[in-house]
């Protein structure tokens, strides 16, 4: 009798897809909820309501609305829900094997801006949380120490191909990039000076390169 088992497996790998769907379609329906009544105000049946599944769902997949945000910002780091590493994805790899300097900064700055463009406005949403909830501010932190630990990798990458403008330590270099790709210097650009995202990305580059190279 033929076996059953490649029929059981395509069921199961279905049902995953499914439920990845399902995941997916919740954190879209939970940042239009958020940005549009706040993230005290959204609740879970709000969110639930917007992505047409039942409450029990949400609370499933997440529990409570922060585990809705910290999987929103995970989502929109990456760029997609595969279980990757930031530093082990294609863009950053790609600087990482790059052996010119400035090489090297135009494609974290081109990679970067684009990565920014993704994240903050859920990042914004977390900033307004953060105010006035102490486990969203704790979230935040930690987001941001986990966004510098990155920066102190690629600044040794840049530093591993040649030296650094003079008194420049790879710390420092590090905490020149955390600081110059923030959500917060990220707005000012490009919200309250209105300049375009190709504008930013240029922008960043050069000041990278100048701030940072001989």
């Amino acid at each position: 009798m033929p076996s059953v088992k490649p029929r059981r497996s395509y069921k199961s790998t279905l049902r995953q897809e499914q439920a990845r769907q399902t995941r997916l379609r919740i954190l879209e329906a939970a940042e239009r909820c958020f940005a549009q009544q706040g993230y005290a105000g959204a609740t879970v049946e709000n969110i639930a309501a917007e992505a047409q599944v039942a409450a029990d769902t949400v609370f499933a997949a997440f529990g409570k609305k922060r585990g809705i945000l910290q999987a929103l910002m995970d989502l929109r780091a990456g760029g997609d829900d595969e279980p990757v590493d930031m530093l082990s994805r294609p863009g950053p790899q790609a600087v990482r094997q790059e052996r010119d300097q400035h090489r090297q900064l135009d494609l974290f700055a081109a990679g970067i801006s684009a990565n920014i463009e993704r994240t903050r406005p859920a990042a914004d949403i977390m900033s307004s949380a953060a105010a006035v909830d102490a486990d969203i501010a704790a979230l935040r932190q930690g987001f941001g120490e986990q966004r510098y630990r990155n920066q102190q990798v690629v600044a040794s990458w840049v530093a591993a191909n040649g030296p650094l403008r003079n008194g420049v330590t790879t710390d420092d270099a590090a905490a020149i990039i955390w600081t110059l790709t923030s959500p917060e210097v990220h707005r000012l650009f490009r919200v309250n000076r209105e300049w375009s995202a190709e504008h930013y990305a240029q922008w960043l580059s050069e000041t990278l390169t100048r701030t940072l190279l001989p």
